[in-house]
């Protein structure tokens, strides 16, 4: 499992005391603006010094392994048929309900997946007793009330990148989760697959030396999947077009008070990377972007680390695809052509390259990253045993996806500490 590891002062540990038990007491049913801050000091550049290591369970926690997780999905979106079918494929998990504003809409969802019930509300999946986990994949503008609601109703919660619209409702979403004793975690599946911990070793065990550059892209052309008229935008039945108002109207991308843009969309995914290999919060970053709409179609972002040491990324809806990452170091480099998916899942593949420019392959086994990320959590759910490293880097991810944002409007260097 991924851990995020802080050197902890005596007060640090004692505040974190005292917050622990503060949101473990029956009487607190509120979310004050100091937990908010502290959860985000926790966060801050300073403390995280490392992000990542994939491990096992405790053997020391009590696993039931054979207690079967009940998952909900809170709203039918077009991502909720790729996770619904995950679990449904993970042993000793069950999609069991789903729900839409629409009651026609949650019953055709769920026969068409398989799905015993179906409700005609969010509220009303939230108050079904025999749903363990709530999936939530709606626009991010939603994610923090339904996060937060789902805690309320002693749900876990799987909820979709970006976490939320800013990392103040982030950290919300994560103090509503531990307060009512729940396991918060984002959806970016590619740290699940055994593919990320075979990349990760090279980087943390000093084969590449000291690490100085981590660079990524993530883009993809819009324009043909608009044009093939998904199922949820409106077509022009005159000329079998879409036009420019019916795209903004109908896809959540071009809407930026959802929470549209490349940014939250891609971008979400170079940050982790960043995060990922450095095992940091990086110090400042600059960004510049494209907009249409209101909202970025294309941006490229330099984050600066201390100890010599960038990341830069692009991310767009407007160049090829591509879903790449180097990680560089003083003597060799880590490369992936296809980090947010295998493009052959029978072939999970890397290079790692030494300083001579000699290129050695390496091929993971061959699982779905999508089970990964179910079974994990599921996983989580049975210990009993919360991770709190999970809200923790969802929340610094969102972190720095603010200050870039902040950054590419305003065309200032945006300081994180």
């Amino acid at each position: 499992r991924f851990r995020c590891f802080y050197p902890r002062s005596t007060d640090a540990r004692a505040a974190d005391g005292r917050l622990a038990s503060l949101l473990m007491t029956s009487e607190a049913d509120w979310i004050s603006d100091d937990m908010v801050a502290h959860l985000l000091r926790r966060i801050d550049a300073h403390q995280i010094t490392s992000v990542v290591t994939m491990l096992p369970m405790n053997n020391n926690t009590a696993v039931k392994t054979d207690t079967t997780v009940r998952w909900g999905i809170l709203a039918t979106a077009r991502i909720a048929s790729q996770v619904a079918s995950a679990i449904a494929a993970t042993p000793g998990a069950e999609v069991v309900a789903v729900a839409s504003r629409s009651a026609e809409r949650a019953a055709a969802w769920a026969e068409q997946h398989g799905v015993p019930r179906s409700h005609a509300s969010y509220q009303a999946l939230l108050e079904d007793d025999d749903v363990d986990v709530v999936y939530i994949p709606l626009p991010p503008s939603m994610h923090a009330e339904w996060t937060i609601r789902s805690a309320e109703s002693g749900k876990h919660v799987l909820c979709e990148k970006a976490l939320a619209m800013n990392a103040v409702e982030g950290a919300e979403m994560a103090a509503a989760c531990h307060e009512h004793n729940v396991q918060l975690m984002d959806a970016t599946m590619w740290v699940h697959h055994p593919r990320a911990v075979e990349m990760l070793r090279p980087i943390q065990n000093g084969e590449i030396g000291e690490l100085r550059h981590v660079a990524s892209a993530f883009s993809f052309m819009i324009d043909p999947y608009l044009q093939s008229k998904p199922s949820h935008m409106a077509g022009d039945p005159s000329s079998e077009t879409l036009s420019l108002d019916r795209i903004v109207a109908h896809e959540l991308r071009f809407q930026r008070s959802l929470g549209g843009g490349a940014l939250f969309d891609l971008g979400w995914y170079n940050v982790r990377v960043a995060l990922w290999a450095f095992g940091a919060m990086p110090a400042r970053v600059f960004a510049t972007a494209r907009y249409q709409h209101d909202v970025d179609i294309n941006l490229n972002a330099i984050m600066w680390y201390d100890d010599d040491r960038v990341a830069t990324f692009d991310c767009g809806y407007d160049v090829t695809r591509r879903k790449w990452f180097e990680v560089a170091g003083t003597a060799g480099s880590v490369v992936c052509d296809d980090f947010l998916r295998p493009e052959k899942i029978d072939r999970p593949r890397f290079w790692l390259h030494d300083q001579d420019g000699n290129a050695a392959e390496h091929v993971s086994a061959p699982v779905q990253q999508e089970q990964c990320m179910i079974d994990r959590f599921c996983q989580i759910v049975r210990s009993g045993t919360l991770e709190s490293q999970w809200p923790e880097i969802s929340v610094a991810n969102q972190r720095v996806c603010d200050a870039v944002a902040e950054s590419a409007r305003t065309g200032k260097v945006v300081e994180i500490r």
